[in-house]
């Protein structure tokens, strides 16, 4: 879908491209190739210039050019071409980012193989296994995920960035990550109705009374955040191509689901619903 985008260019907004989609301009080379195109002189020759620019970005396998040039809710279009440069990421923490707050764990998927980070552990490897990652994808990771990590670990995270929230709230969904999982048919099984607080109490059973299987339940929903990303993401691709001419020609595949490494233990998971009566979802 990238070869066939012209709104990360200056001057060429929705509708401009939707002009040439119409006029059968629908990639970087039929632009190239057309005699007639449904632009001014002007317009046509910053066109050219700006598509040589994305071949030779595309070619060096640089998503940083695409995703300053496109809004959010257009990053979408990035997906396919840079598939096997992504990262899916979320994080777990004590809270919102208040002072004293800290990352509990990170979940870092790529489509094949599946990380975690736990605090105390092995979270210090984080920055050396996210590194070699161009694009990464989350959910309202540029408003939480990505800043803790910055403040808390003091990394960088330079990497360019599909936030799914705002794509997904483009198609019309809301109401948080599991909320749009809801909407879009997918099933969390034994981790149905925990969320991030309740993520909150895992970790304190798990650090004030030794008991792995807390973790090891923390660590389970972690990764189906992150898992459950990249099939959010191929949804939301497929559905976005709705609107554009590509959806027989273009359309994704939803990816199988991995293994996964960790199991939710619904004793633990009771347990604490009973003793936090009023805490979270269930109160």
């Amino acid at each position: 879908m990238l070869t066939n985008t012209f709104c990360h260019i200056p001057t060429v907004g929705p509708g401009t491209e939707r002009k040439l989609w119409t006029a059968g301009v629908k990639s970087w080379d039929a632009f190239a190739a057309a005699d007639d195109v449904p632009l001014s002189a002007a317009k046509r020759e910053i066109v050219r210039r700006h598509l040589d620019e994305s071949a030779r970005h595309l070619e060096r396998d640089d998503p940083d050019y695409f995703t300053a040039g496109l809004p959010a809710r257009e990053h979408w279009r990035l997906f396919p071409h840079f598939r096997h440069r992504i990262a899916y990421l979320d994080i777990e923490t004590t809270g919102l980012g208040l002072p004293g707050d800290y990352i509990t764990s990170i979940a870092l998927y790529d489509g094949e193989t599946v990380r975690t980070f736990v605090k105390g552990e092995n979270l210090d490897e984080f920055p050396d296994a996210v590194a070699p990652y161009r694009l990464i994808v989350t959910y309202n990771g540029k408003s939480f995920d990505v800043p803790f990590i910055r403040r808390y670990m003091r990394l960088p995270m330079r990497q360019s960035h599909i936030d799914l929230m705002h794509v997904l709230r483009s198609l019309g969904y809301r109401g948080g990550l599991k909320g749009c999982e809801h909407q879009l048919g997918l099933d969390r099984g034994d981790l149905e109705g925990v969320d991030g607080a309740f993520a909150v109490l895992l970790w304190h059973d798990y650090m004030e009374n030794g008991n792995e299987r807390a973790l090891e339940t923390m660590l389970a929903y972690n990764v189906q955040d992150v898992v459950n990303l990249e099939t959010l993401l191929v949804k939301a691709y497929n559905l976005k191509l709705k609107e554009t001419p590509f959806a027989r020609t273009h359309a994704l595949e939803e990816p199988e689901a991995p293994e996964l490494p960790f199991q939710a233990d619904l004793a633990t998971v009771e347990r604490l619903k009973r003793e936090h009566p009023h805490h979270g979802w269930w109160g």
